[in-house]
């Protein structure tokens, strides 16, 4: 069996401070409910400046530049000792600042929709470039950018969502339809932002590939959001609309939603399609969530500490054929919840981590690192949450106790050798396996890993459609270098001098009769 491989991942994350303050779900709650609360009037003093957050050691890990396990030598609260010269570029992605990012929602605008202070957008436009992830052509569209009376009217009389940086107004984002809630501004602005953070992840991914992405065939897009209108409300399609922006014009594609799992559904639907020979390389992308901009805000202020979900996060990732040298993914043990698994925590595990190794007949030791949930516990720990990624390491180490594979007080060093802090944003989908895609794959690359398991779990509750929950997993492990079919082909003169002796035998037989 000829297994699909990893071929490469990218990630990035968006500062978002503003849209922190007009956008996020829990902001716009609080002016419904207490507009003139303490919470709002505080907010704002425990923002994080840019420099921050680029020096905030879990963002750090999140775009390559430390690895997980180095976070257990940085004491906590990270937030208190961060990183000072800290790059906003990593070997796996960036850290991008609110301003590029506006510029990046004009950029993935089809519907002259979002509007730019000339003079801002004259200079985004320039920073863009310089970046290298863009050309002069790709802002071919552009018109020339307006008057801040004209954008403030647009706020003021239409209902658009305006776009500020450091409190001033530089844009706003207009809504798409007069009556249709689906094409209101907020629901534009959030679905531009999750197309525009994941055009990003995604010529990151190419960059690092050294690819202009004709080789990608079908595009999955896995986030948490919807586009449509008040006709077919989640008709989509991001895809296609990402794959557009990034010049991936041998592409056709589709979303795949399963709130945060959505990820690893992606992931194994690629695999599938890889190894049935359906597509050759597909890529798997997800951008970020407006709505969960300072959702915990309340309990990171009631702790006097800096509201850290302050950015937006994105991936992409592409899966192909099996070259002999990227990790394969085993397709042969995919975990899956199935519908009659049952909820329990012991039961979720089991259904993602034990059943399906049993069926390659793999220890749970045999895995060198899991990645579940890999939320940051300082973003959870004060709602009261607790360290998810370390729950879930404690699970999976019980089950390991239950086959006898360890002792139970071996579970500590079990959850130390096999788990890793957790280190990403909470932004639904993000966190849930994909962030160590990228160190999976560097890590079986170069010998320090021989498998790791990915695992995604969604609460499908939450669109109040089933009471169900949901997971998948899958298994990246070291290339064999055996592919098969390589090197069987015969050389053309080869093939032509046994069909002509084949010929002549058969001519031989009939003169012979």
């Amino acid at each position: 069996m000829s297994f699909p491989v990893l071929k490469g991942a990218a990630y990035a994350l968006f500062h978002s401070p503003d849209i922190l303050l007009t956008g996020g779900s829990t902001q716009k709650v609080e002016r419904l409910k207490n507009p003139e609360g303490e919470y709002l009037q505080q907010l704002p003093s425990h923002l994080r400046s840019y420099e921050e957050v680029v020096q905030y050691p879990p963002n750090q890990v999140f775009i390559g530049n430390l690895r997980p396990e180095e976070l257990e030598n940085i004491s906590r609260p990270w937030y208190s000792n961060l990183l000072t010269g800290a790059s906003a570029q990593g070997k796996f992605g960036d850290i991008v600042s609110e301003d590029l990012l506006y510029g990046l929602l004009k950029l993935a605008d089809s519907f002259d929709l979002v509007y730019l202070e000339k003079d801002f957008q004259a200079r985004i436009k320039a920073k863009l470039l310089q970046t290298g992830l863009f050309e002069d052509g790709d802002f071919a569209k552009w018109k020339e950018g307006s008057e801040r009376e004209e954008i403030e009217k647009y706020v003021r009389e239409t209902g658009a969502e305006e776009l500020l940086l450091d409190g001033q107004m530089v844009g706003c984002v207009r809504r798409a339809h007069d009556v249709d809630e689906n094409l209101q501004a907020h629901v534009m602005l959030e679905n531009l932002v999750t197309k525009a953070t994941s055009i990003w992840a995604v010529r990151r991914l190419l960059k690092l590939l050294g690819s202009t992405g004709e080789e990608v065939e079908y595009i999955i897009e896995t986030s948490e959001e919807a586009c449509g209108d008040m006709n077919q409300r989640g008709g989509g399609n991001f895809a296609k609309a990402i794959g557009e922006m990034c010049g991936l014009r041998n592409a056709t594609g589709a979303d795949m939603r399963s709130f945060c799992a959505g990820p690893a559904h992606g992931l194994v639907t690629a695999a599938a399609l890889v190894q049935a020979g359906i597509y050759r390389n597909v890529l798997v992308v997800g951008g970020g969530a407006v709505a969960k901009l300072g959702m915990n805000g309340r309990d990171h202020v009631k702790k006097g500490m800096p509201v850290l979900e302050d950015v937006l996060g994105a991936f992409a990732v592409l899966v192909g054929e099996n070259d002999g040298a990227n990790p394969v993914i085993r397709t042969d043990i995919i975990g899956r919840h199935k519908i009659g698994s049952g909820a329990t925590p012991q039961a979720v595990m089991e259904a993602l981590v034990t059943e399906p190794l049993g069926r390659g007949n793999l220890r749970i030791g045999d895995i060198d690192k899991y990645a579940p949930e890999m939320q940051n516990p300082e973003i959870t720990e004060p709602a009261g949450a607790g360290n998810v990624p370390k729950a879930n390491y404690k699970m999976i180490g019980a089950l390991a106790v239950m086959k006898g594979e360890i002792q139970r007080g071996e579970l500590e060093d079990f959850i130390k050798r096999h788990g890793m802090p957790g280190y990403a944003p909470t932004q639904g989908h993000i966190p849930s396996g994909v962030p160590f895609l990228a160190f999976a794959r560097e890590g079986i690359m170069n010998g320090r890993y021989n498998r790791v398991m990915i695992i995604g779990k969604g609460s499908l509750f939450l669109g109040r459609m089933t009471g169900l929950f949901d997971g998948v997993s899958l298994v990246l492990e070291k290339n064999s270098g055996d592919v098969p079919g390589k090197g069987d082909v015969l050389p053309k003169d080869e093939v032509r001098r046994l069909v002509a002796e084949a010929l002549r035998r058969v001519a031989g037989e009939i003169m012979g009769e």
